[in-house]
């Protein structure tokens, strides 16, 4: 069995890895590129590079520079707000000045983090994001995941595809489907015995099914589905486009089988993260 500081460590390894992956893919970067829109809104690859670098410099504990935040159209949450003020904060920095920010914050971090690793997941970090209420595990787990989702903004603004084989997609994809039962009795919630299977193909495929309770909960069922509800299939990128809210279902290659109406309900509220 795993003990926490097995888990937490190879959390910290995957998050190394990933932040390995997207200094390397911002220092190829043309000055061109540095300017190109994702799909997050009002952020090119430059804002999506400083949020990265502003995150990693919090959590290193380094002091930061307060800013105003202007009013802008995509911030529609307090959060926005903390967010926005580390790509502010670094208006001045040349290009490749960020990238060595990340990279250096990213190597604090993973120092500290090796010599006095956490070893107990539901332990408090010194240091969250914006002071959120997260464990050790949350953060450490979350922190992949960012760093990850946010190379593939990168590459899909850069048409530059890639990153899918490594351990964080892996990883990302595993956190991002824990999260579908949620949408299924959350956010949409139909009748009780609703079965809805999520079968993603790939590299790293996955196969869910999940059942309506009568208290209204959706459970994850092992035992096999034989006429499911409604069974949606897709490939690992766009489940992780969909999961990560970086567009909408409208366009999205999937394949819909059984209650039609249900699964474009489902595809609607598949987003768990931005």
């Amino acid at each position: 069995m795993t003990t926490d500081r097995e888990r937490l460590s190879e959390y910290v390894e995957t998050w190394q890895g990933a932040v390995d992956d997207v200094v390397a893919l911002l220092r190829d970067l043309t000055d061109d590129e540095w300017s190109r829109p994702t799909d997050l809104p009002g952020w090119d690859v430059r804002a999506v590079a400083a949020h990265l670098a502003h995150l990693e410099s919090e959590l290193s504990g380094a002091e930061q520079v307060p800013v105003e935040v202007p009013e802008l159209e995509h911030l529609t949450a307090p959060s926005g707000r903390h967010t926005e003020a580390g790509r502010v904060a670094r208006e001045s920095l040349e290009n490749a000045e960020l990238v060595d920010e990340l990279e250096r914050v990213a190597g604090v971090r993973a120092a500290e983090l090796r010599e006095h690793p956490p070893t107990d997941g539901s332990g408090t970090p010194p240091i969250t994001p914006a002071g959120v209420s997260w464990d050790w595990d949350t953060l450490l787990r979350n922190r992949v995941v960012d760093v990850w989702m946010h190379e593939q903004d990168i590459r899909r603004a850069l048409g530059r595809p890639g990153g899918m084989n490594r351990p964080a997609a892996a990883h990302t994809l595993r956190v991002l489907t824990a999260g579908f039962p949620y949408v299924v009795g959350k956010r949409v919630g139909p009748p009780e015995a609703t079965t809805v299977v999520l079968d993603v193909t790939g590299l790293h495929p996955v196969h869910l099914a999940v059942e309506m309770s009568a208290e209204g909960r959706a459970v994850v069922t092992t035992s096999p589905v034989e006429n499911p509800t409604v069974t949606l299939r897709m490939d690992a990128e766009t489940y992780l486009v969909l999961a990560g809210g970086r567009a909408s279902a409208e366009n999205a290659d999937v394949s819909v089988s059984g209650d039609p109406d249900l699964g474009r309900r489902l595809l609607a509220n598949m987003a768990l993260t931005r």
